[in-house]
């Protein structure tokens, strides 16, 4: 299985997750340093917030772009302007390309979701060139993340059960400072750099913030998804005292830290 995201619908993917993606997509970009003229690979595309972003940083040669769920590449494919890119549905532990292919291999927010996170990568490696750079970002999802760990205490708060699943969603791999530059080295790569990256995120009720989760996109919303109505209910109504915390329903603005790294590489 080279994917634990729980893929439901891509409108649910776009509310939950891909407006913040997007957000993402550009500084990640200027971290990894994009050139025109490059052969780009996007692993764990989702419905495409990086792959459409790479043409509007860097005039590129073309953009593969990859994802293990079917639902999001048909939604990928149907928003695709640019006969540059092209997206299929893929393994990224098991790429379907020719070695030393790209000029770079980059992953937005998909390398904590795999299990076989350093084969995952080792196949990045593979299929770019010498000399040319591997590139991934994962949220801080245990110290970055304030609206995750809203979630997660309230749910625990209520269901002391619920444990095992916040631990689970804090700790994923790659997500801890150091663990990506770690990795990255253990695999070859050279003149390997990690940086935190920052961006908000605005939502404009609770309501803005409940309806991908009700819907039943990605962990949280298959935690919401598997309780009773009763429980759902109570916990919809803990969760929504918090997202308020005491004034009116309305706008917040959530700060989110994504951990970045890049690495290049080796001649042989």
């Amino acid at each position: 299985m080279s994917s634990k995201f729980h893929a439901r619908s891509a409108v649910a993917y776009e509310q939950l997750m891909g407006r913040w993606s997007r957000i993402l997509a550009r500084p990640f970009l200027e971290f990894t340093g994009l050139e025109p003229g490059e052969r780009v690979l996007d692993v764990g595309c989702g419905t495409g917030s990086l792959t459409f972003m790479l043409p509007l940083v860097a005039d590129v040669a073309h953009v593969s772009a990859i994802d293990y769920s079917e639902i999001y590449v048909e939604a990928a494919r149907e928003r695709n302007p640019d006969p540059r890119i092209t997206i299929d549905r893929a393994d990224a532990c098991a790429l379907p390309f020719s070695d030393a292919a790209f000029d770079r291999a980059l992953a937005l927010l998909v390398l904590h979701f795999i299990p076989e996170t350093e084969q995952a990568v080792r196949e990045m490696c593979r299929v770019v060139r010498p000399g040319g750079v591997v590139a991934a970002a994962v949220w801080d999802s245990y110290g970055g993340m304030p609206y995750q760990r809203m979630f997660w205490d309230t749910a625990v708060a209520l269901d002391p059960s619920a444990a095992a699943a916040r631990a689970e969603s804090y700790f994923k791999p790659m997500t801890r400072p150091g663990e990506m530059r770690g990795l990255w080295t253990k695999v070859g790569l050279a003149d390997v750099v990690e940086t935190a990256l920052t961006i908000r995120m605005d939502y404009q009720s609770f309501d803005d913030f409940w309806a991908p989760l009700a819907a039943g996109e990605g962990p949280l919303g298959k935690y919401v998804t598997a309780l009773d109505k009763d429980k759902r209910t109570a916990f919809e109504q803990a969760l929504r005292e918090a997202y308020e915390a005491t004034q009116p329903d309305g706008p917040r603005s959530f700060a989110a830290v994504a951990w970045a790294c890049r690495g290049v590489v080796a001649d042989g």
